[in-house]
């Protein structure tokens, strides 16, 4: 049970409902953390009180510690920072809601530091699972997923005596707006059409790797890290209504799924609760006022990026950092409406071409990868 936390991430949409989560139970902040949203970042300061307060933008560190200089809060700037608010000692558990591969390192930190960790940073996983499980083993740090579909997984498997039992995990996916339209029709989507997702309200990148399907690639890898099972185990099925989370098929044939309301306030409750349940002021789940439960198969050529990312956990290596990198890069592009719709799987595609894939990879290793399929998409 969580009683102290720190928030890597906390003005984005997870970081803003973990507070939602925070004010719910009555929680203690330790640390936040932002990029460059000055003015959000003090409200939070202002109302949380919390020890710590970091800005990765050097500027907007600035600019908040004149702004909240009569708080107590000690504000801190640079991407450094990021590690000491994941190792404030005064916190039992580290919410990692930072977008992209930023999040590798203060998880690593906050790891070593024994925390829990309520990992809603998939990047993590996907770049350098073998790393973060096996650093969690070691140091005794428990790795509690926030994001709906793994949080789904963790539920239904702790019933699971064996995990030699599981014979397939189900990742389920609403199928982005795009669903169902074909590559011609998909081919003139903007940035605005990509943003448009039927049943979750969250940040731009994440949303536009929604419409690609890549974000469900990414959870995909990040399964088969988490629970050490090959790709032939972990599979994807197209679910619109996004009332089924995710499931768990075993090897007797029957199936665990996890249900409820699209609300992310529930599997963030449940990482700050775990192995306990508390009472949520969440809108229950009505079945009686569901819609029909439909389940259909990913179209993985016009959306690609799922075959791209399936193909990248196969070879393994620094082959997922490859693919996570050029994609940033690629759907920084995209929302800045400087490239297509398909593009984004165009360039992912010719980052893994171009760059060898180092196998039984470092740190350092990975970290490279990254930065040369960057490189690799923005030309440089």
């Amino acid at each position: 049970m969580s009683k102290t936390i720190s928030i890597l991430g906390s003005t984005g949409s997870i970081g803003r409902q973990t507070l939602d989560v925070v004010d719910d139970m009555n929680l203690t902040v330790a640390a936040i953390t932002a990029n460059s949203s000055v003015e959000l970042m003090e409200q939070q300061v202002r109302r949380y009180r919390p020890r710590l307060a970091v800005m990765t933008n050097e500027a907007a560190a600035r600019d908040l510690a004149v702004r909240v200089a009569d708080t107590g809060t000690t504000v801190l700037g640079g991407f450094d920072a990021l590690e000491e608010a994941a190792t404030a000692p005064e916190a039992d558990t580290v919410v990692t809601a930072v977008v992209g591969m930023v999040g590798l390192k203060p998880t690593l930190a906050a790891i070593e530091a024994k925390k829990r960790i309520a990992l809603a940073n998939k990047e993590t996983l996907v770049c350098a699972g073998e790393l973060v499980i096996d650093a969690a083993d070691r140091c005794g740090a428990e790795i509690v997923p926030v994001d709906s579909e793994h949080s789904a997984i963790f539920q239904c498997v702790q019933g699971c005596a064996d995990r030699g039992e599981i014979k397939r995990l189900i990742l389920t996916c609403s199928g982005g707006p795009f669903y169902g339209m074909s590559r011609d029709e998909v081919a003139g989507k903007t940035r605005a059409d990509a943003l448009r997702h039927p049943n979750w309200t969250m940040g731009p990148k994440i949303t536009v790797d929604s419409a690609t399907l890549m974000n469900k690639g990414l959870e995909v890898i990040e399964a088969m890290r988490l629970y050490r099972l090959p790709l032939e185990q972990v599979d994807v099925v197209v679910h619109r209504q996004s009332i089924i989370h995710s499931l768990v098929e075993y090897h007797d044939c029957s199936m665990l799924a996890q249900l409820g309301t699209p609300d992310m306030r529930l599997p963030i409750r449940y990482a700050m609760t775990y192995p306990n349940r508390g009472v949520s002021l969440a809108e229950p789940l009505d079945l009686l006022k569901c819609p029909p439960l439909t389940f259909a198969e990913p179209d993985r050529e016009v959306f690609s990026c799922l075959r791209l990312a399936e193909e990248a956990a196969t070879e393994g290596g620094t082959a997922c950092a490859i693919l996570n990198g050029a994609n940033e890069e690629a759907v920084g592009l995209f929302l800045a409406d400087k490239i297509g719709f398909h593009d984004i799987a165009r360039l992912v595609a010719e980052a893994r071409a171009r760059i060898p894939v180092v196998q039984n990879p470092t740190l350092d290793d990975i970290l490279a990868a990254d930065a040369a399929a960057r490189r690799s998409v923005l030309g440089d």
